[in-house]
Formats: structure tokens, sequence, C-alpha cells
């Protein structure tokens, strides 16, 4: 039996403010997170046995999540990928799909949208929507 503790959101994006909001999310929404700034340093922290999904910025210096995504199949690391980007275009789409990517939000990113993806992407129950404001 897999351990609940050991599943972790792993949050990749160079933008601070992104990387932070997203975090603190998912955090009060139940997971536990870790973030990044680079694809570089994420990948440094993972295995082929680490459990989870990470959430992929699209567009990052030094290493795009594009090549992230290249090099965690190299490595043989199955986490499922939901990418992300300011930029959605049909090709960044397409390309990020082709690379093994199981979902796509476009930025700024739709909190409900992002904790349906995530109980898409692994099969998790999905978290209650964040703000109950009906009064039934």
């Amino acid at each position: 039996m897999k351990d609940a503790n050991a599943f972790v959101v792993y949050v990749v994006d160079d933008d601070d403010s992104v990387r932070n909001s997203l975090s603190r999310l998912l955090r009060t929404s139940g997971f536990r997170v870790q973030a990044y700034g680079s694809a570089q340093d994420f990948l440094d922290s993972v295995t082929p046995s680490s459990e989870g999904c990470v959430l992929l910025d699209v567009t990052m210096p030094q290493m795009s999540g594009l090549r992230a995504q290249v090099k965690l199949r190299e490595r043989g690391i199955a986490l499922p990928v939901i990418a992300v980007s300011a930029r959605e275009t049909y090709q960044v789409r397409e390309t990020t799909q082709a690379l093994g990517a199981r979902f796509f939000l476009h930025k700024p990113v739709d909190e409900q949208a992002l904790l349906d993806a995530i109980a898409w992407v692994t099969q998790r129950p999905a978290a209650p929507q964040r703000s109950e404001t009906n009064g039934r």
C-alpha cells in the first residue's frame, strides 16, 4: 500500500508570485507541496519512486518545461504532468501533450480547474470548491 503522505504536488515555475500563489492554494486544499523556481532544481530532487504530480510552467529560462518533460521521460520518472503557460498556442499545447503532459492550463490558472486537473491526472478525489457561497 502506498503512503498517502508521499503524494506531493510539485510546483515548478520561475515566477515567484505565481509559484507562491499556486503553492498556497494547493496547501490550503490539503496537498503537500514542493515548489521550485527552476526545472533543474526540480529534476535534481525527484526520483523514479517520487509520488504525486507536477504543475510545470512551459516557459522558463535555462530549461523550459518542455525540456524538463523530456528529461523526466529519459530518467524514467512517470509523474503525471499538468503543463501551464501564459502563451497558449496550438503548437505549445500539442507539444506538451506529445511529450506526455496529461493536462494543459492557461495562466492565470483557474483555481477549481487546477484542483480538478490534479484529481483527474492522479485519480484522487477532487478537492471541494474553495468557496461555498450558497446556503443549502
